[in-house]
């Protein structure tokens, strides 16, 4: 690496939220003349906001997108050990959610092509212990939602979607979230659409679940000192609120940004040599990560890095290989299609913060390996 040529981060967070500065000061400025800090007219903006930005009747923000999964799966109210069928190659959080609402994960291996869950496959783990289904729209790709509502309404299953990685994208038009009875969202600073920390929110069409979710989050109470359910402590800050009201304004540009730099990423990198993400006409992916795979992944990663390119792995290790899961996931089928992703999937810079520049250089680069 020439000492004369940048580094290509990955993720600058600086940069992602530079565009965004003066803004979030001035409503940051208005946030400490209100005075008011927990559930307040923030949160129920954003919560408006964003509902109509799923295409739900509802919004309910909570602290994270790992208490989105909980609270959605807690409030369905399904039998504790009830199966729940959850993708083989998803994040932890997906199946920690799972396993805390007193749920049993079962894995179901995805379609190599997209990663996502494969509907073929739900029915094969399908048994009458099963009561839901999990799906996780992975790297910002929308799973293949009409099979998949097809599937849960013939067998009476509910449905919660991870949507933490596709905020906004679409499958025949509709939005991510939209679909199940919950769509559970995170906000973590990386993703599309980024907080300034940890925050989360739960999508639903129904006015009864929004109603229960909305005292889950707060204790179980819908009148103060009054507690209904055995809910948690798990509420969207005002300011955090105030951030992702400002970004949601710019989500289109956000979203543009990036499908255009993974269309550099098409056009220019050497497909005999990688992998690149299916492209479907029916899904519009909003490329929260723009992963590749390659059999000589470890190699390629440090490869680029030696010559100033800083990539990730989504994810390293798959879940059934995590040390809490002993006894709950190693004794299930094996899963070599997420160990095939695990072992050769790279993640390639494409953040707002990433430019044309970072790209052409990445492929370059990477077209020489």
């Amino acid at each position: 690496m020439s000492g004369a040529e940048k580094i290509i981060e990955y993720e600058s967070l600086s940069e992602t939220n530079r565009a965004f500065e003066a803004e979030f000061k001035e409503s940051f400025g208005r946030f400490l003349q209100k005075g008011w800090y927990i559930l307040g007219r923030e949160v129920e903006a954003f919560e408006t906001e964003f509902a109509a930005f799923v295409g739900t009747k509802h919004c309910i923000g909570v602290a994270s997108g790992l208490d989105a999964l909980i609270i959605s799966l807690e409030c369905l109210g399904l039998p504790p050990g009830s199966d729940v069928l959850v993708p083989s190659n998803t994040y932890i959080a997906s199946i920690l959610a799972i396993v805390r609402a007193g749920l049993h994960p079962v894995l179901v291996e995805p379609d190599i092509r997209t990663y996502n869950i494969s509907p073929t496959e739900l029915a094969r783990k399908c048994t009458p212990n099963t009561k839901a289904v999990l799906v996780v729209h992975l790297y910002g790709k929308p799973c293949k939602m009409d099979e998949i509502c097809a599937f849960c309404t013939e067998r009476g299953l509910k449905l919660v979607e991870d949507c933490a990685q596709s905020h906004g994208a679409r499958f025949d038009g509709r939005m991510t979230g939209s679909f199940g009875d919950a769509g559970a969202f995170s906000f973590y600073p990386t993703k599309n659409l980024g907080a300034l920390g940890d925050a989360g929110a739960i999508c639903t069409d129904s006015t009864e679940f929004a109603e229960k979710i909305r005292a889950w989050r707060n204790y179980g109470s819908e009148v103060k000192y009054h507690n209904k359910y055995l809910g948690m402590n798990s509420r969207l800050d005002e300011v955090q609120a105030m951030f992702l009201r400002t970004k949601l304004r710019h989500i289109e540009e956000i979203t543009a940004k990036k499908r255009h730099l993974a269309g550099l990423y098409f056009a220019g990198l050497d497909r005999e040599k990688f992998i690149l993400p299916e492209q479907n006409e029916s899904c519009f992916d909003v490329f929260h990560i723009f992963n590749v795979r390659c059999g000589r992944r470890d190699e390629l990663k440090s490869y680029l890095l030696e010559n100033g390119i800083k990539t990730e792995i989504h994810y390293p290790v798959a879940p059934n290989r995590q040390g809490a899961m002993r006894g709950i996931l190693d004794v299930q089928e094996p899963t070599p299609i997420a160990e095939e992703i695990h072992n050769t999937t790279l993640s390639l810079p494409v953040s707002f913060g990433t430019t044309e520049e970072d790209v052409r250089r990445v492929i370059e680069v990477m077209n020489r390996f």
